[in-house]
């Protein structure tokens, strides 16, 4: 190829490699913002000016900029005249080396209300039952619940529990209480471990609703299946957060 030809080509994959590097550092500069909001490093919720921000992290003022957008794409920040960039919205620790029920881990932050969408027997599907370790087509109990925290719905938790249990559930009232506290006074024993699957799914337009949330925006997905102190199965959960205001955290060792 003639170097006319190479020059020309090379001008425009300069310029786009420039970009993507940018990108990449907005990417980066985001991820350590972020987490100064969630551990609320910055004093009384206001972040540091722009230029401040670029000779902190030694990046360029548009670099800062990207990122602050990329915040405020997530709803975490926002600009207000006269004040700056400010923290909207909180984002509150869920804990994942306990075993704890919502109330519990968020007791902090204020308080957990339920609404209880639905709770009554229902004809147990396939894996449902083989996980609970109950018979095929026996009833459960199913349990729908909106949490709040602060007024703000933050999970839709769906729970099935064996109705041997569950018809004393029933009784208990489930608004004020984590079925895992209601779990151990029923059984007389403690919980003792649980199987946890997490990940990112789509919210659909039930989910969605009921969350206030964007349909088809990203929620956090929690399944999990939850065992007394002596094996048995007895709560299987589908937990939809709003990823927006919840942060998985845990403490993990490493063994040999």
């Amino acid at each position: 190829m003639p170097a006319e030809r190479i020059r020309e080509h090379a001008v425009p994959v300069a310029a786009a490699r420039r970009r993507r590097l940018r990108a990449d550092q907005a990417r980066q500069l985001a991820d350590l913002l972020r987490h100064q909001i969630r551990t609320s490093g910055f004093p009384g919720g206001v972040l540091p000016l722009e230029g401040t921000i670029g000779a902190d992290y030694r990046v360029s003022r548009n670099t800062v900029r990207q990122a602050l957008d990329l915040l405020r794409a997530e709803g975490l920040i926002e600009r207000q005249p006269g004040v700056g960039t400010v923290v909207v919205a909180e984002k509150y620790p869920h804990g994942l080396d306990r075993l704890m029920g919502l109330a519990e881990t968020l007791r902090e932050h204020g308080t957990v209300t339920n609404e209880v969408r639905t709770a009554g027997p229902v004809t147990a599907p396939g894996p449902v039952a083989r996980r609970l370790g109950v018979a095929e087509h026996s009833e459960v109990l199913y349990i729908e619940r909106l949490r709040r925290l602060g007024g703000l719905p933050l999970s839709l938790d769906l729970t099935y529990v064996p109705m041997d249990i569950g018809s004393g559930l029933l009784d208990c009232d489930l608004e004020h209480n984590d079925v895992f506290r209601l779990l151990e006074r029923l059984t007389g024993q403690p919980l003792g471990t649980a199987d946890i699957t997490l990940e990112a799914v789509n919210a659909d337009a039930h989910s969605a609703a009921v969350l206030q949330a964007p349909r088809g925006a990203a929620v956090l997905m929690l399944e999990r299946l939850t065992h007394l102190r002596d094996g048995r199965p007895v709560d299987l959960e589908f937990i939809r957060f709003r990823g927006d205001r919840i942060a998985m955290s845990g403490l993990l060792h490493r063994t040999r």
